[in-house]
């Protein structure tokens, strides 16, 4: 019996160790089954990323969700539809596929008469010479390649033969010459237009330009043209760049964006490591924009505050903690479409049948629903739409910040990170509302400096800093002159033309060459509804 008893009392000892070994490996599978979830979301968002639509619109399997969100919304507050907004009607310019309307006015015109000689022209009949009496007529497009030749100015000189014949001091008169763009160079404002435009528009690399040259027999190597480059950048726009720089300063809406470049001989740095492309530029508010790139070697808090020196005002940028350190002059104003992104990236995140009726999705339409009412209201006033912002997206605020300080989610995970970025920034996120003059999100910055992350995917990195700092002030002019209607081309050329022959010691010799004071001859033929972009 003692024996009996002393065996159940191990059998009860082991089933309490068992236990306690069992709520640990339960515990532990728990935390397992997190970190896959977690290692899951990761995978899918990666897929998506890699082989998914960049859109951040909301897909057609989860627009039915926009009636479940503001059903949930009006629990909170009554939200007025934003289909009674007026909007300021715009029109936009017709395509055809005519060459009357797909193409400019002053567009020369080539005209080739097919004729039959008289032998040709006999009667069969009667061996008479037959009379033209009509024609048909056949219009085509015609695409010239770049043409390349050899511009041989002749200066004349001119003296008084009489006054020669007569033995007297001749007077002598010489033909005024145009400076060159480079002095001593072969280089023309047309062909370095066309290089530049080549590059920075059509992100055509220089190794690329010189393939194409030296095909066609023009043995032009690409050291050649990179020195022309750099030279004009350094003699003649970077004075323009630096009135623009000045003229940036005194607007008070601005927007900023960052992003990175690889430069090989940055000293004390591994050619492997990061520098960066900073962007500044005005708002949809201005009549003539201004688009300014500076290059940094780091991503560091001072670099915008040097360059913001003197400017006061609103500031729209993304997330970064670098533009929260600005002065107190300075309003930073959150970026809307990057808080869209957190939650569709959460959204994505999901399985697909775990999407519908899920909080990111909610939290997405939120945000989908702020734009959906901006978008009527872009074409407004400042003052209009200031005040029906406070009307119509001010209850969307105030019932999104609701909904989302109730719901519970792992800081690690893509709603979790989601909701901290939205709470995080809402401070910023809301003080668009304080001026009809600001917008939603930073992504008129974001496509300012699209065009230097196009042509980064094909030169993929700088030579030296003063390459880097030369492009930036090369793409400050095209991007600005894009902005303001201008052919790049035309205005690069009109620039190299101009600058050489222009007083410099006059303090304002700069001003004529800005793109908001370029020629007539400079523009596109055809102009933009502001209310398109």
């Amino acid at each position: 019996m003692k024996e009996l008893q002393k065996n159940e009392i191990n059998n009860a000892e082991m089933v309490t160790i068992s236990r306690a070994e069992y709520e640990a490996l339960k515990a532990h599978n728990t935390e397992l089954n997190k970190q896959i979830e977690l290692l899951l979301q990761q995978i899918r968002l990666g897929q998506k990323k890699r082989f998914g639509s960049s859109s951040e619109k909301t897909q057609e399997a989860v627009m039915e969700q926009l009636s479940l969100l503001f059903n949930e919304a009006e629990a909170y507050i009554k939200i007025e539809s934003p289909e009674k907004t007026k909007v300021a009607a715009h029109t936009r310019q017709k395509r055809s596929g005519s060459l009357e309307e797909i193409l400019p006015d002053n567009v020369p015109v080539e005209v080739v008469e097919h004729r039959l000689s008289e032998e040709e022209r006999l009667c069969a009949a009667c061996d008479t010479v037959m009379q033209e009496i009509g024609k048909e007529v056949r219009r085509s497009l015609v695409i010239v390649p770049p043409q390349v030749k050899i511009r041989e100015d002749r200066y004349f000189s001119y003296a008084c033969l009489t006054c020669k014949a007569e033995a007297l001091e001749t007077p002598v008169l010489k033909t005024r010459k145009d400076k060159p763009v480079i002095s001593g160079s072969f280089a023309s404002p047309e062909a370095i237009a066309h290089i530049m435009t080549q590059k920075f528009v059509m992100c055509s690399p220089l190794y690329r330009q010189e393939q194409e040259l030296n095909r066609s027999g023009v043995m032009l190597s690409r050291q050649t043209m990179s020195s022309w480059i750099l030279r004009v950048a350094e003699d003649w726009l970077k004075p323009v760049y630096e009135e623009m720089h000045r003229r940036l300063l005194q607007h008070s809406v601005l927007f900023a964006d960052e992003t990175t470049l690889q430069v090989l001989k940055e000293p004390g740095k591994k050619a492997q490591a990061k520098s960066y492309m900073w962007m500044y530029r005005t708002g949809g508010d201005t009549e003539h924009p201004l688009i300014l790139y500076e290059y940094k070697p780091d991503r560091k808090a001072e670099n915008p505050k040097k360059f913001l020196e003197g400017f006061s005002g609103y500031l729209h940028a993304d997330g970064y903690q670098a533009y929260y350190t600005l002065p107190e002059n300075i309003t930073v104003v959150g970026c809307w479409a990057h808080a869209r992104r957190k939650f569709d990236e959460a959204v994505n995140s999901l399985p697909k049948s775990e999407q519908k009726g899920s909080s990111a999705v909610i939290g997405q339409e939120y945000c989908n629903k702020l734009f959906s009412i901006e978008d009527k209201l872009k074409c407004l006033t400042p003052e209009e739409r200031y005040t029906q912002r406070l009307e119509l997206e001010k209850p969307v605020l105030d019932a999104f910040l609701t909904w989302a300080q109730t719901r519970n989610a792992a800081p690690k995970s893509a709603l979790g990170k989601a909701l901290y970025y939205l709470q995080q920034q809402w401070p910023h996120l809301i003080e668009y509302l304080k001026d009809g003059r600001l917008e939603l999100s930073n992504n008129r910055a974001e496509r300012s400096i699209k065009p230097f992350v196009m042509s980064r995917k094909n030169f993929l990195f700088a030579n030296t800093p003063n390459g880097a700092q030369g492009s930036a002030i090369i793409y400050s002019l095209i991007e600005t002159a894009k902005e303001n209607d201008l052919d790049p081309y035309r205005y690069l050329v009109y620039v190299l033309n101009t600058a050489p022959n222009i007083d410099q010691t006059h303090p304002d010799w700069v001003i004529p060459l800005l793109p908001a004071n370029a020629p007539e001859h400079c523009r596109v033929p055809y102009a933009k509804s502001k209310c398109d972009e």
